[in-house]
């Protein structure tokens, strides 16, 4: 018989550096084992960029027990990453706060097409756009 689901928590953390610290709060509610999912979460995402902020759902069952899946970063640390920039700014379309190429756009829709809410890879591309102009980036053709 399946187990019953009593809920969901969604969390964002860095890739192999969860602690009971920076997930305890989201967790200790639920009664999940903090431990038992920081040590998880950081052996499935230890090959991936350290610290990249890792989006985690939590399906918490009845018996305390739980399963998550892991998604990618978002699109944000992408653009961030290509344009070579800390943060975007906080005044868009009055500031520009970098330069990001059509290709590398192109690169991060298809890698983040799967999760996107794009019918097509054209679309998953607007998605990507706006964003990047929405953080104030200049996107260069």
């Amino acid at each position: 018989m399946a187990k019953k689901i009593t809920g969901y928590v969604k969390l964002q953390a860095g890739a192999g550096q969860a602690n009971p610290s920076n997930v305890g709060q989201a967790l200790g509610p639920r009664g999940i084992n903090i431990m038992g999912f920081c040590k998880d979460f950081n052996a499935q995402t230890q090959k991936m960029e350290a610290g990249a902020p890792i989006p985690v759902i939590i399906t918490v069952y009845e018996d305390r027990s739980f399963s998550f899946i892991i998604k990618k970063p978002p699109v944000s640390f992408y653009l961030k990453k290509a344009a070579k920039i800390e943060k975007g700014t906080g005044l868009a379309g009055r500031e520009i706060a970098g330069k990001i190429g059509l290709e590398e756009i192109k690169k991060i829709a298809t890698e983040k097409m799967a999760e996107m809410n794009a019918a097509s890879l054209e679309s998953a591309i607007k998605e990507v756009k706006g964003s990047a102009r929405s953080m104030g980036l200049e996107v260069v053709e």
